[in-house]
């Protein structure tokens, strides 16, 4: 029987991306390999509960919302976690999924929309960076960069520059507590730079707060 370590299970509304402001059940897998600079879920690198496959989908129901984000942590980093995605695409959810981008998402169930980072220099792990991972982005994904300061945006402009992606939606999000919003939003808009500009409504909402 299939199971997986869980840090938490919880309803919020979507803080990031192209469903930001949605009810969303999350999914929150313990553990990582990387260690960034600007993490804000190190309570997840550790401890959490071991649940079979039956008994996360039956939390995840008794919530009665149709889009599901599994996150982490690294939630790759669990085997298992292929098969939750899929069980849960065939239950029905519209199925998200939050990957550092250090591991390989060839095998993800193509029903399941990517959010994948792209390390930059400022988070301390751009080395683990899987560029092979950019190839199996289709129409729908998100490309994510959270920025620290003007290098990294440097860096995530020539990215997407250097490896355009049709149908996918580049993300540029501030390093919350390390660059303030409005200035990469003016960086955006002095370069006429053609990506979404996010920042993560539930910590404007909740602050830190653990699972919201």
């Amino acid at each position: 029987m299939t199971s997986l370590r869980i840090s938490e299970i919880f309803h919020s509304l979507q803080g990031e991306g192209l469903d930001t402001g949605l009810p969303t059940v999350f999914v929150r897998l313990t553990g990582c390999p990387l260690r960034c600079r600007y993490c804000d879920t190190t309570y997840a690198f550790k401890g959490g509960r071991t649940l079979s496959l039956e008994a996360i989908t039956e939390e995840v129901a008794r919530y009665a919302t149709p889009r599901v984000t599994v996150t982490g942590g690294e939630p790759l980093a669990q085997k298992g976690v292929l098969e939750l995605l899929s069980h849960l695409c065939d239950q029905g959810h519209r199925v998200a999924l939050e990957t550092s981008g250090a591991l390989d998402v060839a095998p993800v169930d193509p029903r399941v929309t990517l959010v994948m980072d792209l390390k930059t220099p400022g988070s301390g792990e751009m080395a683990r960076n899987r560029w092979e991972n950019l190839a199996h982005l289709k129409a729908g994904d998100q490309l994510k960069f959270v920025i620290t300061d003007r290098d990294d945006y440097l860096w995530s402009r020539e990215q997407i520059e250097r490896h355009p992606l049709p149908g996918v939606e580049p993300l540029f999000s501030p390093a919350w507590g390390r660059l303030p919003p409005a200035r990469l939003a003016q960086w955006i808009l002095d370069d006429r730079l053609p990506v979404r500009f996010q920042i993560q409504l539930h910590k404007v909402l909740w602050g830190e707060e653990p699972g919201r």
